[in-house]
């Protein structure tokens, strides 16, 4: 009889922030997953660890899983940053997480170039910004659907030659086609030197050397069974669901991580669809229920800080028909997999004397004990954990998944 392949699962049910490092690091301690998979996003990504002896980390290439002994997979999916990576990397080292990565040759590479042309472009927008991370994530996906000015980790591991000639012409050809292509007519002064800044580019090559003596590729088809798959962003910021141009550049829940478990022979996928027990949402984009009284809600978030790109994070009740939407639409993408799906509830901790949420459009107040049977009501699966702190030691197991 075959064995049945799994993969584990955790997916950002609103606009991320939801929790999902914390319950990655959760499921690797739990069953000693041997590999946490990217399966999309790049450097944007922001997903905090703090383990129960104190050390803590945002990570955004390495997966979540580090400090619970888990490697770290980039799929056909990711989009890589050397110089973020190697960053990264060298924290994660010094605080004794596992830095083994690797990568599929597909994965595609984020340049200093569409770091610049999504600066310029966000900037140029004013008040109407979309609410980028200013990283160069969605340009970089872009300039990849053209094979002349293509970069991805294949070219990174083949000839030195072959990547400076990508480079010059992105910078030469691509950037200048793109800003206009974009409404940018001129380029501000202070960008143009950068443009021409040559160190850059040589800066650039020795990252992107130093991150393939860091990283080994390997195919997505050799994805070890038992491992998690960790989403970014959330299932509200879909390119294909989300509310444009308010979206991240990518599909934010099960339909990539479907397309890596086939190719991986992975037959069933448990996927933990996370959320907090209130809304937030850093950077630009509509936010139901905002401006509404959130003074039940202590909120403690020293990862989203104010930042120039995305302002201050905002917050707004649970809109519990949202949620259940957002999951619901998702679990009908897994396409060719088994999808066995729950929901993990955050920030308990953080309403303790009661939350307010939506339903079928009126607002209407529950006790932090209340919420999870509510969560599981509205959805109609159940809550297989809930977090009452940052760490893993904080998250308690309720019950298990359900078959979609």
């Amino acid at each position: 009889m075959t064995k049945t392949k799994k993969a584990l699962a955790v997916i950002g049910a609103a606009y991320g922030d939801e929790g999902k490092g914390l319950m990655t690091d959760r499921l690797v301690a739990q069953t000693n997953a041997p590999m946490v998979v990217r399966t999309n996003g790049g450097a944007q990504a922001g997903h905090t660890v703090t383990t129960p002896d104190g050390r803590r980390h945002v990570f955004s290439h390495i997966g979540s899983g580090a400090f619970a002994g888990a490697a770290t997979h980039l799929s056909s999916f990711f989009v890589a940053h050397p110089m973020f990576f190697l960053g990264e990397r060298e924290r994660v080292l010094a605080l004794g997480g596992d830095v083994r990565v690797s990568a599929d040759p597909r994965a595609i590479v984020t340049t200093p170039f569409d770091i610049l042309i999504n600066q310029i472009v966000e900037e140029s927008r004013g008040s109407a910004r979309h609410g980028s991370c200013g990283m160069g994530f969605g340009e970089t996906i872009e300039r990849n659907l053209r094979a002349d000015v293509a970069l991805s980790v294949a070219d990174l591991a083949g000839s030195r030659l072959g990547v400076v000639s990508k480079l010059e012409r992105i910078r030469r050809d691509w950037v200048p086609a793109r800003l206009a292509k974009l409404g940018v007519a001129e380029i501000p002064e202070r960008f143009k030197d950068i443009l021409k800044d040559d160190a850059i580019l040589r800066r650039f090559l020795d990252d992107c050397d130093a991150f393939i003596g860091a990283v080994r590729t390997m195919d997505d088809a050799d994805i070890a069974d038992g491992s998690v798959f960790e989403g970014a962003q959330g299932l509200l910021l879909d390119q294909d669901y989300g509310a444009f141009p308010h979206v991240t550049r990518s599909n934010t829940g099960i339909l990539n991580m479907a397309a890596v478990a086939r190719e991986a022979g992975i037959d069933v996928i448990e996927a933990t669809y996370a959320t907090r027990a209130y809304t937030t949402r850093h950077g630009a984009g509509p936010l139901a229920h905002e401006g509404d009284d959130m003074g039940y809600a202590e909120i403690v978030d020293p990862t989203n800080i104010h930042n120039d790109w995305q302002g201050t994070i905002r917050a707004a009740p649970l809109d519990l028909d949202v949620l259940a939407a957002a999951i619901r639409h998702d679990m009908a993408r897994a396409d060719g997999v088994e999808l066995r799906a729950s929901v993990a509830v955050s920030c308990l901790d953080q309403v303790a004397a009661g939350v307010s949420v939506y339903v079928g459009g009126a607002r209407c107040k529950v006790s932090a004990d209340a919420l999870p049977n509510a969560v599981e009501v509205a959805t109609g699966l159940a809550v297989s954990a809930v977090s009452e702190g940052p760490t893993r030691a904080d998250v308690s197991d309720v019950r298990m998944a359900v078959a979609a």
